[in-house]
């Protein structure tokens, strides 16, 4: 079936798309501007080995709209936007493609802002600072927050607080058992807050060693992969792959709370109006893992970490607010969360419309006075 791009683009009103090539470096890049009401479009730049340049542009889509709504519901004057750059991250970069980009980001005027992603690191972004300023998450030698991993962390426990305090009626962890699926470095982050706290931790991960680590670390127990869905907990927390809310792990499903890093963790909305029928509280994972894109904004103005934490911290804010719209509108929390976001960009639209309404007539009055 033949992509019809316009179609696409009018389907969830995205702004812009743009196609970038560089024949001498290899450069084959997409750029997709979903929406600027709240500022220019914050996203990454994910390297990926796509298998046609139409799964390249619908991937591009489907991220950019996926960041105006975390940017907005992260209370970032912020739109949404994103770049794939079609190649194998491990054999086909080099120096020239991230210049080539970088000017071409540059060209854009700062309607667009790249940062790191899958298969890229922070050692391309300072390539790419080579070229262009509308770049975020650089070397900490050139003024930016470093490894944001630790950030997000903390984010997703100030959320995993709100949720649990949803539940139970108290934000505490302490004696609370928290299943953790993935200890890579967000999760291990995550694994420390929740250890001072007295959480007791369930881990599991494909890699042995960063199991181990969190054991000898926090006294964590570990579980196989296939087995972590159906261990006894309070909270549930997915910090590894997307689309594990589904058919086949919701029915073993014992937490009460579920709240994690992992990005598209329900499969298909109808999984979220499970979790919904069946009492699960689901902290949606946009809200409660914007720690990272949170702290690498604070870059555009000069990186000041305790302001940036300050921040981040209002995730325990933004996710009771989820949890209000849930309630207010009888809805389940993710799409409460779309709505919360939705409701913002709404509500600065309005307020244009009405100054440029409000400046038309007083230029009119002046006309005929």
């Amino acid at each position: 079936m033949r992509l019809e791009i316009f179609k696409e683009m009018e389907k969830y009103d995205y702004e812009e798309l743009h196609f970038v090539q560089d024949k001498n470096s290899g450069l084959k890049a997409i750029i997709a501007i979903h929406d600027t009401t709240l500022g220019p479009a914050l996203g990454g730049l994910r390297m990926w080995n796509y298998e046609s340049e139409e799964e390249a542009i619908i991937d591009a889509l489907r991220l950019a709209r996926g960041m105006t709504y975390k940017n907005a519901a992260a209370g970032l004057n912020l739109g949404g936007g994103k770049t794939v750059l079609i190649g194998d991250p491990r054999k086909d970069k080099n120096e020239e493609m991230f210049r080539a980009f970088g000017r071409f980001v540059q060209g854009l005027n700062g309607r667009y802002i790249t940062a790191e992603d899958v298969g890229t690191t922070e050692k391309d972004m300072d390539i790419i600072y080579e070229e262009t300023d509308y770049v975020t998450g650089i070397s900490p030698e050139f003024g930016s927050s470093g490894n944001p991993s630790p950030v997000t962390a903390y984010g997703l426990y100030k959320g995993m607080k709100a949720a649990v305090e949803e539940y139970f009626g108290d934000a505490s962890l302490e004696g609370k058992t928290v299943a953790v699926q993935g200890v890579g470095s967000v999760a291990y982050n995550l694994c420390k807050y929740l250890h001072d706290e007295g959480a007791n931790l369930i881990v599991s991960d494909i890699n042995e060693d960063a199991v181990k680590r969190a054991v000898e670390a926090f006294g964590a127990k570990a579980v196989d992969p296939n087995d972590i869905y159906s261990v006894e907990c309070d909270v549930f927390s997915p910090c590894a792959l997307g689309g594990i809310i589904n058919d086949d792990t919701i029915p073993q499903l014992k937490a009460k709370v579920i709240a994690g890093s992992a990005n598209n963790q329900l499969k298909e909305d109808r999984h979220g109006d499970k979790l919904n029928e069946l009492g699960i509280v689901y902290a949606p994972d946009y809200v409660v893992n914007a720690g990272g894109v949170i702290n690498v904004a604070d870059e555009l103005f000069g990186y000041n970490r305790e302001r940036a934490m300050r921040k981040v911290e209002q995730i325990y804010t933004n996710t009771k607010r989820v949890f209000e719209i849930a309630k207010r509108d009888n809805i389940p929390t993710y799409v409460a969360a779309g709505r919360m976001a939705e409701e913002r960009i709404q509500k600065v639209r309005d307020s244009r419309t009405t100054f440029l309404r409000n400046e038309k007539n007083i230029l009119a009055y002046r006309t005929n006075r």
